[in-house]
């Protein structure tokens, strides 16, 4: 399973979820669905969250049972 923290890069970067949305082309409910883990965003997708939250993607997302390096 892809876990990610979307949220609290986007909390950081004080980003609505409009905001990231816009800035990655989808809609405020994909952010949404992203966040709770319902839904597993493609590479393009994952790359534009990425680049909107000024971060590398591993910094965003990774696979469960994966050690966080940074944790």
């Amino acid at each position: 399973m892809l876990k990610n923290r979307v949220k609290e890069l986007r909390a950081r970067r004080s980003l609505t979820q409009i905001e990231l949305a816009k800035q990655a082309g989808v809609t405020r409910q994909t952010i949404g669905f992203i966040e709770k883990g319902e839904f597993s965003p493609s590479i393009t997708l994952s790359l534009r969250l990425a680049k909107a939250l000024e971060c590398d993607i591993n910094e965003i997302f990774w696979l469960e049972g994966e050690e966080d390096d940074e944790g």
